[in-house]
């Protein structure tokens, strides 16, 4: 149990000192300006990134689920929430009225050709990444269960106080 313990703790660690920056890639936005991801995102405190599509059921719940958290989390820490859909440019018109139909206030930005998703090795949605305020990853998940809206929460806040994610 030791050994496992200190294998957990040092590959923790090791993701820590290897936390990757966030590569530069352009996006558009709802209104069809393109911006680069790394203007976006927040220097003053964490920056929540959550990969979705429209057509992925557990991405919608995820992010319905975290509206709440997000909302708390972006008036008491100043954290930021940007939705990043993957949906292709065939099917980017159905983003804006799912997104206005579920009431989320989410920065909701397209990477139509999934070159964000791709620079980063997403494979599957939903993919989410916490970002420190110096613009690095330093937390990932993949999937959605639910209560995982709570793990996130506990985790931007950790990283808003300077630690390191313990999840």
């Amino acid at each position: 149990m030791k050994k496992l313990t200190l294998l957990l703790a040092l590959t923790f660690t090791t993701a820590i000192l290897n936390a990757q920056e966030l590569p530069s890639t352009m996006l558009k936005t709802l209104e069809g300006k393109k911006v680069d991801i790394k203007d976006v995102i927040s220097s003053d405190g964490p920056t929540v990134i959550s990969f979705w599509a429209t057509w992925c059921k557990p991405c919608i719940k995820e992010l319905t689920a975290f509206m709440d958290y997000a909302i708390d989390l972006e008036e008491e820490l100043g954290v930021k929430v940007l939705a990043v859909s993957i949906d292709d440019s065939r099917n980017s018109a159905r983003v804006a009225p799912l997104v206005q139909g579920q009431g989320w206030e989410y920065t909701v930005l397209l990477d139509e050709n999934q070159d964000l998703k791709r620079n980063l090795g997403i494979v599957n949605v939903p993919f989410t990444l916490v970002l420190n305020n110096k613009g690095e990853i330093v937390w990932k998940h993949s999937g959605y269960s639910p209560g995982d809206e709570e793990t996130l929460a506990e985790v931007v806040e950790e990283v808003a106080a300077g630690k390191s994610p313990s999840h």
